[in-house]
């Protein structure tokens, strides 16, 4: 089945910023995995429910979901490195976890250390959004804050995708405060809460084509990022 994350139902309070996200995946797991890579190893640190597999497995890839609980193929104990060797992964894929990761330098040195020298992190995390701990939430990112994070640990910027723009998650706010509230309406609440979400989807989908791309890109609600290991100095080129 796929997952909501994947393909979210429009009706849903956040189908479109998830639907956004879905689409810049899409396109991160084509960049990584151009044809002929099949059987590359992608390592998910953080997968959850690993909603995204598909879209590498499709591709050829052989995909290990990392977690902290029994969920994944392999089980992360913060601080140690995975029983995998060093530069096996041809790409390390993180989404929506660095923000609920205390140790960075442990995170992403183990990142780098899983990728093989020619591979590709892809990484996704908060710009702007609500507290949300899992169990933790711990930090949100500027563009320029996300990129010096990667670039002092050993990673290069290969491109940036920004997903949702300043005047749509401000609506994507409003469309979570109202799921809860018209919910709580006893009978015909959900359905209230459905038609709320439809409407705040449509609206955000217009809102984001009204605004300029460069006030997406400086203040999105998300930020994805294509990274390479740096072979070179440290200024970092996006």
């Amino acid at each position: 089945m796929t997952s909501p994350r994947l393909a979210p139902p429009f009706w849903r309070h956040d189908a479109y910023s998830l639907a956004q996200l879905a689409a810049a995946v899409t396109r991160a797991a084509v960049s990584v995995l151009p044809s002929g890579r099949a059987g590359a190893r992608v390592v998910d640190l953080g997968a959850g429910e690993a909603p995204y597999r598909s879209l590498f497995e499709v591709r050829g890839a052989e995909y290990l979901a990392c977690d902290i609980d029994a969920a994944g193929s392999l089980r992360i104990e913060p601080g140690q490195p995975l029983a995998l060797p060093a530069g096996s992964a041809h790409a390390v894929l993180s989404f929506q976890v660095l923000e609920h990761v205390w140790d960075l330098d442990w995170y992403l040195g183990e990142a780098h250390r899983l990728l093989a020298d020619d591979g590709a992190l892809v990484l996704s995390t908060h710009g702007t959004w609500l507290y949300h701990p899992h169990p933790t939430d711990f930090r949100r990112w500027t563009r320029d804050g996300l990129l010096e994070e990667l670039r002092t640990r050993g990673f290069e910027a290969e491109q940036v995708m920004a997903v949702v723009g300043p005047l749509a998650w401000t609506s994507q706010f409003r469309a979570l405060g109202y799921h809860h509230m018209l919910c709580a309406i006893p009978l015909v609440g959900r359905l209230l809460a459905a038609i709320s979400s439809t409407v705040f989807h449509l609206r955000m989908k217009l809102e984001d084509a009204l605004t300029p791309r460069q006030w997406i890109d400086t203040n999105a609600s998300v930020y994805l990022v294509i990274a390479r290991k740096m072979r070179t100095g440290p200024s970092i080129s996006t």
